[in-house]
């Protein structure tokens, strides 16, 4: 049987699994309900796993003869967000999948599923990776550190996003491209320390406040004037705190954000310019400043190669007209990024929004959705990927 006729044979399996996870969305890494179901699926196929990263999964299926390792990875984790879709099988815990990891997870059960069946066509071996806290909790990281890519060490590894993240990609479309796909993010603290004193008597003080204005208007000198015009870089300041009464100087403000850039050489001179423009204005303000930066993604980068195998393994599954080019890269980020900067691979987008149905909603909004009807696409294109296009050979 076609690898497209059995990932739609299973299309029920596929939504099933993401409906029942979707109820049990857990955030960052205590992700036991979640785990634990993913478990319960992978004893049912037969597929040996040990969990990592606190309650994350390492699957292998055996291929029949010896070749490479692949790996293929779907994220958890949900957002500490209420839902607002009204489907019949909302999360009622105050927690949503409203970033589609729960479609990540059933299209790995499905391709796991296909695979496991077709073990006399693998050379080698494919590592399903379930990894917890994609959402700002360093998951990645912490799956790699507990071995994800080593024994047996990983040739090449691939992961997908649904949703609507490159408006270009439409429903049941393939998206990929070759070099930055996604960005860089750095997030950052900043306390200005100044003196207090009655707002009566501003002299025999030192404002915070005011300083942290003045330094935050000056940070967006950065991307407009100090950064290539023609990189992509971008800096948001989103959260701010300070003051204690209407008519006191206030002595203490902090305010933090993130920024994100594509380019290495970019995060680096923003990082450098950050500090020195908010030390600056602090002492010029007779303050002091204090910068924390702390940590975030790089930019998720595809090998080419990798990119070529997913689209000539994508074309199988929908048509070369349904495979597109992105050649914007987004300033969203994501973890996967850590996988590729250790091993060579590719992560690619399916198109699940649908505006004829009303999915419509982005990413991270309580009434985000996915098209059910094209789960089918992840687990096709995956196990061609495996089957069709083994790690390493760069066949397309």
């Amino acid at each position: 049987m076609d690898i497209n006729e059995i990932a739609r044979s299973i299309h029920q399996d596929i939504i099933k699994w993401r409906r029942d996870l979707h109820r049990i969305p857990e955030i960052g890494f205590e992700l036991d309900q979640t785990s634990l179901y993913l478990r319960g699926c992978l004893d049912q196929l037969g597929i040996p796993y040990y969990t990592a990263a606190q309650t994350g999964i390492v699957a292998l299926v055996e291929g029949s003869t010896p070749g490479p390792t692949l790996a293929l990875r779907a994220d958890m984790d949900g957002l500490p967000i209420k839902e607002e879709t009204g489907l019949p099988f909302a999360s009622d815990n105050g927690n949503m999948h409203a970033c589609g990891h729960d479609a990540h997870m059933a299209i790995l059960l499905g391709t796991a599923k296909i695979i496991s069946g077709m073990r006399d066509q693998i050379k080698g071996r494919v590592k399903l990776l379930f990894q917890p806290g994609e959402e700002g909790h360093g998951g990645a990281e912490k799956m790699i550190a507990d071995g994800c890519l080593e024994n047996p060490p990983v040739d090449r590894v691939y992961g997908l996003h649904v949703g609507q993240i490159f408006p270009e990609v439409g429903t049941g479309q393939v998206g990929v491209c070759d070099g930055p796909i996604l960005a860089a993010a750095t997030a950052f603290k900043v306390t200005v320390k100044g003196k207090s004193t009655h707002g009566a008597l501003p002299h025999l003080g030192v404002d915070a406040i005011t300083t942290a204005a003045e330094t935050i208007l000056a940070l967006q000198k950065i991307v407009s004037r100090e950064v290539d015009p023609l990189d992509s870089a971008v800096l948001t300041v989103g959260m701010i705190e300070g003051g204690e009464a209407l008519n006191i100087v206030t002595p203490r403000v902090t305010f933090g954000g993130d920024f994100r850039t594509l380019l290495e050489k970019d995060r680096q001179y923003i990082t450098a310019r950050l500090e020195e423009i908010c030390c600056s204005i602090a002492k010029a303000n007779r303050a002091d400043a204090e910068v924390e930066i702390l940590g975030g993604y790089p930019p998720t980068i595809n090998e080419p190669r990798s990119a070529k195998q997913v689209a000539g393994a994508a074309t199988a599954v929908v048509g070369t007209g349904n495979v597109i080019e992105i050649r914007k890269p987004n300033m969203g980020t994501e973890d996967m990024s850590l996988y590729l900067q250790k091993k060579a691979g590719a992560f690619f987008v399916l198109g699940t929004g649908n505006p004829e149905k009303g999915i419509t909603y982005p990413h991270h909004n309580s009434r985000f959705d996915v098209d059910e009807a094209t789960l089918w696409i992840g687990p096709a294109v995956f196990a061609r990927l495996v089957i069709g296009c083994p790690a390493g050979t760069g066949q397309g």
